[in-house]
């Protein structure tokens, strides 16, 4: 039997490629045949990346998604793709009676400004096949609120609103838009503000499968949005996170 879930030949871009999810996902994509345009802001964390991938026909495209000669630059550089992976962000935390205007920029620009802003030229210079498949990582952060975690949460909700319009917009298209909403998934961004590995590990018995996500688990989930057994899903917002809800 043909895997169903194969991606072979279509090309994707994959933002925020240069480690973590954005990683795992780019590396389990090669697996499955697809062509990759990676990018990211760090060169040579984005060539280990490079150096992980199955395959050929593979590019690194430095950019950074918050400045907007960079944006050109990279769309310059590709072809008409097959899908997006809209994986680039930065976490934050910061009590409420604490935020500044510098605070807000530093998180709202390279997570949702910068992928609504690349998501534009994609359409504007043409560079989404029809059937195209869009994946935006959000976070489950974004609908079970923390201490401190006011802003990240808000770039979340926005973008994951942004995406189901997104999604309305392009039906007619057969392009579809989708969001994967993990909880703690074991990356750097989890281990700030001075929590330790230990604390974190004790965390994660908590949740129902007693533990926190990998990677993995998150590119296994976008590889099937990609593929071509969800052409009839769109506008959807998928939690996973190991069985917890309001964690």
């Amino acid at each position: 039997m043909e895997n169903p879930f194969n991606l072979l030949g279509k090309q994707i871009l994959i933002t925020g490629a240069s480690s973590g999810i954005g990683r795992a996902i780019a590396v389990a994509c090669s697996k499955m045949g697809a062509i990759l345009y990676l990018t990211g802001r760090d060169k040579s964390r984005l060539n280990e990346t490079f150096s992980m991938l199955n395959g050929k026909g593979h590019s690194v495209i430095t950019a950074d998604l918050t400045k907007e000669e960079d944006i050109n630059h990279l769309i310059s550089k590709l072809p008409k793709l097959d899908g997006v992976v809209q994986n680039a962000g930065v976490g934050s935390r910061i009590l409420c009676k604490s935020i500044t205007q510098k605070d807000l920029d530093n998180v709202l620009r390279p997570n949702l400004e910068g992928p609504i802003l690349l998501q534009t030229s994609l359409l504007a210079q043409k560079k989404l096949n029809k059937s195209a498949s869009i994946v935006f990582i959000a976070s489950r952060a974004a609908n079970t609120p923390s201490i401190g975690n006011a802003i990240y949460s808000a770039s979340k909700g926005a973008i994951i609103s942004y995406s189901r319009v997104l999604a309305l917009e392009l039906a007619t298209r057969k392009i579809r838009v989708n969001c994967i909403c993990p909880s703690m998934v074991w990356t750097n961004l989890i281990l700030q503000d001075g929590v330790t590995k230990e604390e974190m590990e004790e965390a994660q018995l908590k949740y129902p499968l007693k533990r926190y996500g990998k990677p993995e688990d998150v590119a296994y989930l976008t590889i099937y949005l990609l593929s071509d057994t969800s052409t009839w899903m769109t506008g959807s917002c998928i939690d996973l996170t190991g069985g917890a809800i309001e964690l």
